[in-house]
């Protein structure tokens, strides 16, 4: 099972998504609920794994 999650700064959760089946790879998942572009289109600045960041994602930072 694959669930996406988003959460506060101090752990809160916030927001979950419909499970997916877990062979489902995570920027899959968080692409197919709507996730990237919702926080993309909010102006929020997200942050991932150096082997998460893809091209497509403008927003993404490598910390």
């Amino acid at each position: 099972m694959n669930v996406q999650l988003l959460a506060d700064p101090v752990g809160r959760l916030v927001w979950a998504s419909p499970a997916l089946p877990g062979a489902v790879p995570a920027m899959a998942a968080s692409r197919t609920v709507g996730l990237i572009d919702a926080l993309t289109g909010a102006g929020v600045k997200t942050f991932a794994e150096k082997g998460y960041s893809v091209p497509d994602m403008p927003r993404v930072e490598r910390r």
